[in-house]
C-alpha cells in the first residue's frame, strides 16, 4: 500500500483554512495512488492547547468530523486526523481518528501522555491501549506524539498485531533526536512501520521543527521531509513486518513474566 505523510503549517482556530489543506493534500495524494493520507496532531484546529481548550466551542466537533469525512469520501483515501474529544465526563482530551476510503470511522484512540505544562492544563491524559484494525491489508494502530517516546506505547500496539503505527505529532523545533534516532529504534524494536507526521512552520509563536518521517520495521527511513510543507510517499507492507519479526523474533521472544518481576522486585524494594 502507498502511504501518504502531509507535513503543513495549520492555522490557530482557523478550520475552514486547514480542512481546505487537508482536502489539498487528500485530493494530491489520491492521484498519486496513495490508500492513506496521515495528518498532523490537531491539524484542523491548530496546535495551540490552551487557545484551543478556552476558545473552540465543543458543539462544533462534529461538524468538523463530518467535513473530514466528506474529505475522504470525495478523494476515497482513508484519512487519519487529529481532533480533540470531549468524554461524556466533561473531559477534554487529544484524539486520534483513522477513516476509511468512505469516511466511516475505523479506528479512534486518545493520547495518553501528555507533554508540557499546557498540555497537561488544557487536557486530561487517557489510558485505553492501542488498538488495531485492518487498513488496506495491514494490521494498522495509532498513537498520538510524546506517546511514541515512550517504548511501551509501541511495544503495546506491535503485541495487538499491529503492523503500521500512525503517529499524529506536533513537535518543535530543538527534538531533532526524536525522528532521526528514537523514531527509528521504536521501528526496529517493535518491528513494525512508524509513520510519524508533524507540523510545520510557527503556530501562536511555537517552532515546529517539522521532519516527519516514514521508518520501516528493519529501523531504516523510508521516507524523511525537511522543515517546510510537504508531502512523503512510501509504500508500506504487512510483509515487511512479517520479515522482519522472523529474522529477529523481538517480540515471541519477550518474557513479560520475568520483567513484571523486576518490576515487582524494585518497587519492593524501595524506601
Amino acid at each position: 500500500m502507498k502511504l501518504a505523510l502531509m507535513q503543513a503549517n495549520s492555522s490557530v482556530l482557523d478550520i475552514g483554512r486547514n480542512c481546505a489543506v487537508i482536502d489539498r493534500a487528500a485530493q494530491a495524494a489520491a492521484e498519486a495512488g496513495a490508500g492513506v493520507l496521515l495528518t498532523p496532531e490537531l491539524f484542523p484546529v491548530g496546535y495551540a492547547p490552551l487557545r484551543v481548550r478556552t476558545e473552540l466551542d465543543p458543539g462544533a466537533l462534529p461538524a468538523i468530523r463530518r467535513d473530514l469525512a466528506r474529505i475522504a469520501a470525495r478523494h476515497r483515501i482513508a484519512l487519519v486526523h487529529s481532533l480533540p474529544v470531549v468524554t461524556p465526563g466533561g473531559e477534554w482530551q487529544i484524539s486520534a481518528t483513522v477513516l476509511d476510503r468512505n469516511g466511516n470511522e475505523l479506528l479512534s484512540y486518545a493520547k495518553v501522555h501528555l507533554f508540557g505544562p499546557e498540555e497537561r492544563k488544557a487536557f486530561s491524559p487517557a489510558d485505553a491501549a492501542p488498538a488495531v484494525v485492518d487498513l488496506g491489508g495491514l494490521k494498522a494502530s495509532l498513537v498520538i506524539c510524546y506517546d511514541v517516546e515512550f517504548p511501551e506505547t509501541v511495544r503495546a500496539a506491535a503485541a495487538a498485531g499491529a503492523e503500521l503505527l500512525l503517529v499524529p505529532t506536533a513537535l518543535a523545533h530543538g527534538f531533532e533526536s526524536v525522528p532521526q534516532v528514537l523514531l527509528r529504534a521504536r521501528a526496529l524494536e517493535s518491528q513494525l512501520t512508524v509513520a510519524y507526521a508533524n507540523h510545520s512552520g510557527e503556530e501562536d509563536g511555537c517552532a515546529f521543527l517539522g521532519g516527519s518521517v516514514i521508518a520501516g520495521p528493519d529501523g531504516e527511513l523510508l521516507a524523511a521531509a525537511g522543515r517546510g510543507e510537504e508531502l512523503l510517499y512510501a509504500e508500506v507492507s504487512a510483509e515487511a513486518a512479517r520479515q522482519a519479526r522472523d529474522a529477529v523474533p523481538y517480540l515471541r521472544e519477550r518474557r513479560a513474566d520475568v520483567y513484571r518481576a523486576w518490576e515487582d522486585a524494585g518497587g519492593a524494594a524501595r524506601p
